[in-house]
């Protein structure tokens, strides 16, 4: 019997790596607005009153940065079951022909 790295366990840890990635890039990002933010509430009341248009758009960012960090969330919890339902298969058949 072979077995190839196009399995179902690598299809599960490829998931999982993905769904870390989507989540470092959204809590980088919204460490970058936050960061941004601090800056500005240093700024002066004419500055700030300008960048408050940027805020807003910026406030819907967190949101979607927020929403993408719980999809990378279950992205890895599905990877993780992938993979682990994979390992067990693979474990169950090893055993039963052995």
């Amino acid at each position: 019997m072979e077995i190839s790295g196009s399995t179902a366990f690598y299809a599960g840890l490829s998931t999982i790596q993905t769904g870390q990635n989507r989540v470092d890039q959204a809590s980088s990002q919204i460490a970058n607005n936050t960061i941004e933010r601090s800056v500005t509430s240093q700024s002066s009341e004419v500055q700030v009153d300008r960048l408050r248009s940027v805020d807003r758009s910026q406030q819907s960012d967190l949101a979607s940065n927020m929403v993408e960090m719980s999809q990378g969330k279950f992205q890895v919890q599905l990877g993780v079951s992938v993979a682990k339902a994979s390992d067990e298969m693979l474990g169950t058949l090893i055993d039963t022909f052995a």
